[in-house]
Order: structure tokens, then C-alpha cells, then sequence
């Protein structure tokens, strides 16, 4: 493995995990920068609030003719960690047939990258969730890979140093018609699965060692920690082929109705509206505009548009009163939409790394205790993991290494009970 791989400087994955996890500064949590494309610059579009405002689109007849995990298209990408650092790997952006949420065939697009090492033979390949980046196309991770802006990039490269392939699904709606189903369980695991199906499919990355025989990694924090911590409970039945060893999920919102209660009004209070539009997503007659005021259908159009960043700045401080004529959360069918994205209630088919920093001011610690908690009343194998006096973001950078060290075990079939009986927080 050639030195530019090996290179992760610890600045430069703080300043870049934090401008995905939701601090606001950064050109690429404000949208301001996006990798070079290699075609030239789209023809006009209609405003986002025309294109998004309608319904999930209708599955093309190509999508209802392919199973999930089919390779719809691909075409040479590049993945950079930090901008300016050429890694020795292989990429590879492609779309990929997916489920939405009510079961009908969407298409999703991703990115494959592989270490450039000379291997052949299966290794180990990890799906991995990014955290939240914002709703705009703009913000896919796929689109910053190639110019080193995608935030968790050095997160990422942290897998490929292992020698590990990795699949990195940018989620329904991000880089594809429609609003992207942010929060929406179902979608985001079923998108996270069939990353790794696609990736097992891809006959270029199969010469780089990537076969449905390799043993398979479930990987990601914040948002990503509630796709990959879905994917986990999903993938006996939706994927059952795959060779799932294990989940690693970090700083998971598995309670959305208990995410909500803290941060309304506060910092983060931005994330309430992408969520609100992610669900409306999934479910169009939830008519969430109904129940917007001016100030909240404006703040729609931003969070529809633009990237976390930009969405943080725009909406801290704010209340549900402030951007709603009546607070949709007091309606029952919004109330069931929100019950049904609930994780921890189906035991997972392979072990589960847990982890949550106890100062976390985004996603509440007791929201990953309770998680830890259910799983471990289903009789599951959870290692969870503490980080005494960490925020949301530094979780993310500390956990990453312990996460893929425990993945790493998983792949060498090492046995683990975890520690659900122990009552300790290691």
C-alpha cells in the first residue's frame, strides 16, 4: 500500500467529519464546493420546489424490470480523501436499482471504490452509510469523492488502508428524481443493502477482489448509524445471499420522536424540517405543506436545495410553532409515520457493534442506551461502546477506528457475545 493511501491526517478528518455531521463553516457543509464533473454544466432545470413537490416518481420500466442490486449504469469515477490527495484505489460511480420505502423499484446511485493493491482474490467489503449531508443533489457524497469533499471521506479511506472494498450509497432522492427519503428506515436500508449487492456485481470491481463470496461489513454514524443499524434488521430477510458478518453503527437516531423533543428550538433544529420533508417523501400524502406557514415553506425550499450547512444556519433556533400553521406531529398519521421508522424492534441476523459519546448534543445518549437495551432484550450479540465526555462529531472521529477494528475481527470469524449482561460501557 503506497503512502498516499496511508495518509489520514486527524485535522483534516475532524474539520471534514464535522462539516457532515452538522457544524456549519466549512465549504462543504455549506455546499460551496463540489468535486469537478466530467461532463459539462446541466441545462437549466425547473426550481427544485416544481421538480420535488410532486410525488416518489413512477419506476421506470428498466427498474421494474431488474431485481434490487442491479447495476443500471457506471462510469469511471476517483475517490480523494482531503482535496488535493490522490489515493491509489479504484472508483467507480454507478446507479443501482433499490426498493423505496412502500416496496415499489427506485434507482439510487452510489460509488465502488477498491485499494489499487494488486489483490484479486475476495476481501472483505463494507456498505457504508454517510451521515447527514442535506437534500440537495449537490450534496451525494458520490459528487465530492473525486475532489476530496465528500466529509467522511477520511473515514472511508480509514477501511480502504485496511485493504477492505467499500460501497458508499448516496440514499434515495440525493443525485436521482425526487426529494431524498432522509430518516425514512426502510428506504436508507434498503438503499444500503443493495450498495452491496450492486458493488458484488460490478465486473470491474470484481478483478479487484470484490465477489458475492467476500464477507460483508455494515458501516455508519449519525444518519448513517440509523441506515446501517436498519440494514442490519433487514438483511436476512431483504438480503438474506449477502454475507453479512457484522454492523458497526454509531450515534444512532433510532427514536425520532425522542430526537425531536431535543432539538427543537436549539442549533440543530434544521434537522426537523429535512426530516419532516424526508417523510413527506416517502409518503406524499402527508401533504406537509399544509401544515407550513411562509417562514417554514421557505425554509423548505432551502432544505430541499441546499446542504446540511446552509440548512443548520438557516434553521437554528426555530420551533415547530415558528414554521407551521398546526403542528403536523399532533396528527395521527404523521405520528405513525414517525412510529414506523422506530429501530430496535427486530433482532438483527449478525452481530452489532454499538456506539455513543455521552455528551452527545445531537442524537441523545439515552436514545443509544435504549437501543442497546432492545436489541439486547431480543437475546442479540451487542457490543456497545461509551465515549465518557464526547459530542456528536468527536464520537464520530474516535469510533471509527474501534469500529472497524471490531469489523475486522468479524471478517476473521472470531466469536463475540458481546456485552448485553455485563453492564459495562467499554
Amino acid at each position: 500500500m503506497t503512502s498516499a493511501l496511508r495518509r489520514r491526517p486527524l485535522a483534516a478528518g475532524a474539520v471534514l467529519a464535522a462539516a457532515v455531521l452538522g457544524i456549519p463553516g466549512s465549504a462543504a457543509a455549506q455546499g460551496t464546493t463540489r468535486a469537478p464533473d466530467a461532463t459539462p454544466n446541466p441545462a437549466p432545470q425547473a426550481p427544485e420546489t416544481t421538480r420535488h413537490a410532486t410525488a416518489t416518481p413512477t419506476p421506470s420500466p428498466t427498474e421494474r424490470r431488474t431485481a434490487p442490486g442491479d447495476i443500471l449504469t457506471s462510469e469511471p469515477s476517483s475517490f480523494q480523501y482531503t482535496p488535493g490527495v490522490p489515493t491509489p484505489t479504484k472508483a467507480w460511480k454507478i446507479t443501482y436499482r433499490s426498493t423505496s420505502a412502500d416496496g415499489s423499484p427506485n434507482s439510487v446511485t452510489g460509488t465502488v471504490i477498491v485499494p489499487d493493491d494488486g489483490r484479486t482474490t475476495p476481501r472483505p467489503l463494507i456498505t457504508y452509510a454517510v451521515g447527514t449531508v442535506g437534500l440537495g443533489d449537490k450534496c451525494a457524497p458520490s459528487a465530492g469523492f473525486p475532489g476530496g469533499t465528500t466529509a467522511e471521506a477520511p473515514l472511508v479511506n480509514a477501511a480502504l488502508v485496511r485493504g477492505y472494498a467499500v460501497v458508499v450509497t448516496d440514499y434515495e432522492g440525493l443525485g436521482t428524481p425526487g426529494d431524498h427519503t432522509y430518516m425514512v428506515a426502510a428506504a436508507q436500508g434498503s438503499a444500503v443493502l443493495d450498495a452491496a449487492r450492486a458493488a458484488q456485481r460490478h465486473p470491474e470491481a470484481a478483478k479487484f477482489g470484490v465477489s458475492p463470496q467476500a464477507p460483508v461489513g455494515i458501516m455508519g454514524y449519525s444518519q448513517g448509524g440509523g441506515a446501517s443499524a436498519k440494514a442490519a434488521e433487514m438483511a436476512a430477510v431483504y438480503a438474506p445471499e449477502l454475507k453479512v458478518k457484522g454492523t458497526a453503527s454509531g450515534g444512532v437516531p433510532a427514536d425520532l420522536a425522542k430526537v425531536a423533543e431535543s432539538l427543537e428550538g436549539g442549533d440543530s433544529a434544521g434537522y426537523l424540517l429535512m426530516s419532516a420533508v424526508g417523510q413527506n417523501a416517502a409518503k406524499p400524502a402527508l401533504d406537509l405543506d399544509k401544515y407550513l406557514n411562509d417562514e417554514g415553506r421557505q425554509l423548505a425550499e432551502v432544505v430541499r436545495n441546499e446542504c446540511v450547512g446552509t440548512v443548520l444556519e438557516a434553521g437554528r433556533g426555530k420551533t415547530i410553532d415558528d414554521v407551521t400553521t398546526s403542528n403536523p406531529l399532533d396528527r395521527p398519521e404523521w405520528q405513525q409515520a414517525i412510529a414506523e421508522q422506530r429501530i430496535g424492534t427486530v433482532r438483527p441476523s449478525a452481530p452489532v457493534f454499538l456506539y455513543h459519546g455521552d455528551a452527545d448534543e445531537t442524537i441523545p445518549y439515552t436514545v443509544g442506551q435504549q437501543l442497546r437495551s432492545d436489541w439486547c432484550a431480543r437475546g442479540h450479540a451487542v457490543e456497545w461502546k461509551s465515549f465518557p465526555g464526547q459530542s456528536h462529531v468527536g464520537t464520530a472521529i474516535q469510533g471509527n477506528g474501534p469500529a472497524l477494528e471490531w469489523l475486522g475481527q468479524r471478517f476473521a470469524d472470531q466469536p463475540t457475545t458481546g456485552n448485553c449482561g455485563t453492564g459495562k460501557e467499554r
